[in-house]
């Protein structure tokens, strides 16, 4: 038997088949239209370019397996959360679906809070409001678009919209539905108490799942489209931090990840719902059933060296940038790089705040600029590690994802600057992996996710900090916390 993995991304859709081993079959991709940004801070998707590049991912994934093919004996699915996709009573698409970098909504977070009251907002979803949740964004429908509101029937986020034209169904997972700002994350449940001061009926909410649970099959209509079996069995699936963790075995309390994408998450299993009182980390329910996840988000992680290698350096290649950086002496001599391209979130909550290089002088050459960025997104994340362990949430392995696991130099600088060693996978594939093992689960080809992971995933090399880097990033990252309590004095 295969299993069916697939991540509906905000630049596009990957779509993975894995076989009874965990190990990748075939997999492909589609790309995405660019997100629509018609003022600044909005951002804009179409779901129906989700599905019709879904239906090219998994086709072309299909076409890519080696003969014989095997039945394809479950679905799973992740994607980029928090997006709002408002349906009809037909099912048929109201408005483009704001994405989770959409940051229009200040103004509803700051409503929510004045209206349940900040503390009560945390107790009632281990979350306060920010501008990326779900339900910030209903409620800028619901006063800026109010014939599109009074229209509504159901809301969805971006994978679960795409597993309606799959299925037919109107289910979310739990994890996912955390990110929603709607859900009662301690009991797994929609808080009904915040369902009802944001105006949100809750017949609009799709049905709850675990992520391994079977929550629909595929109809005729949509397994024509892909090349699938009607009837095929489709898991709730999860977001894709959480699929992603899945896609890592971070499943146990202790384990750790810790992702540079465009953005960073350092991300942490949890036994029990874990609240920070001042809401600067995300709170979830795992895609593991019974388990819990914390989680804190650096905005513009990668996204701090693509802006510049293409602002100052779209000649070079990021190997060659890599290894000139490799060359200067951990702390760049004195040049920092505070990431706030885009504010940000932990610990700091800030929207507003902006990006800064700072201790500039004649010695710095091209190659301080970039190990300077390099180190100041270690730094960002360790503000993540730094909360961990303020709020008694343990550490006891860390695994790295995402372009910052593929640079040696990246590595090596996170062991130092989090003073724990790190381990690389020997495949990391992602989002859509960890969907198609909870695929797998819920077909029956293992017991539960700890036994999925373990047979699909093993480690290809484990990094000790050095010990004089480490001293090194250690009184660095003293002086750099000083950064943003004077950038924050720049409005």
């Amino acid at each position: 038997m295969w299993f069916l993995g697939m991540d509906v991304g905000t630049s596009g859709t990957r779509a993975v088949l894995i076989d009874e081993r965990g190990q990748v079959v075939s997999s492909a991709s589609e790309e995405h239209a660019a997100f629509r940004a018609p003022h600044p801070g909005w951002a804009e998707q179409d779901p129906e370019d989700w599905w019709r590049a879904a239906q090219i991912a998994i086709r072309g994934a299909l076409a890519a397996a080696p003969l014989p093919h095997e039945p394809v004996a479950g679905v799973g699915l992740t994607g980029q959360m928090h997006g709002a996709v408002l349906l009809d009573k037909a099912g048929v698409v109201l408005r483009p679906s704001l994405i989770w970098c959409d940051t229009r909504t200040q103004p509803q977070c700051d409503w929510l809070h004045e209206t349940i009251g900040y503390e009560r907002l945390i107790e009632l979803t281990c979350n306060p409001a920010l501008p990326n949740f779900t339900l910030t964004k209903l409620l800028w429908v619901k006063e800026h678009e109010p014939e599109i509101f009074a229209r509504t029937a159901h809301i969805l986020c971006p994978k679960d919209y795409v597993r309606f034209r799959l299925t037919g169904a109107y289910a979310i997972d739990v994890q996912e539905a955390s990110g929603t700002l709607l859900l009662d994350v301690t009991n797994r449940r929609w808080s009904s108490e915040v369902a009802a001061a944001a105006g949100i009926p809750e017949s609009w909410l799709p049905e709850l799942y675990e992520s391994p649970e079977v929550c629909a099959t595929l109809s005729a209509e949509a397994a024509s489209l892909i090349g699938l079996t009607a009837g095929t069995p489709v898991v709730a699936g999860a977001g894709d931090q959480g699929a992603g963790a899945v896609g890592m075995g971070i499943l146990q309390p202790g384990s750790v990840s810790a992702t540079i994408g465009t953005s960073g998450v350092v991300f942490a299993a949890t036994a029990a719902p874990i609240k920070d009182p001042k809401g600067r980390l995300h709170t979830f329910c795992h895609a593991v059933p019974g388990r819990w996840h914390v989680m804190g988000v650096t905005q513009s992680a990668g996204l701090s060296l693509r802006w510049l290698k293409e602002t100052f350096f779209a000649g070079d290649n990021y190997d060659s940038l890599s290894a000139a950086a490799g060359k200067i002496a951990p702390g760049s001599e004195g040049l920092e790089w505070a990431p706030y391209l885009l504010g940000e979130r932990t610990p700091h909550l800030d929207p507003e705040v902006r990006a800064a290089f700072a201790g500039i002088s004649t010695n710095h050459s091209a190659a301080h600029f970039v190990r300077a960025v390099l180190e100041g997104v270690a730094y960002s994340l360790e503000d993540t590690f730094t909360l961990f362990a303020a709020l008694g949430i343990p550490v006891s392995g860390i695994r790295l994802g995402g372009g910052g696991a593929r640079g040696p130099l990246w590595r090596q600088i996170q062991a130092a600057v989090y003073g724990h060693a790190v381990e690389v996978l020997v495949a990391e594939e992602g989002g859509a992996f960890g969907a198609a093992l909870m695929a797998g689960v819920g077909a029956g080809a293992w017991p539960d996710l700890d036994a999925a992971c373990a047979a699909g995933i093993s480690v290809a090399e484990r990094i000790e900090p050095d010990p004089k880097w480490e001293a090194a990033y250690s009184s660095g990252y003293a002086k750099w916390r000083k950064l943003y309590p004077a950038l924050a004095t720049l409005r």
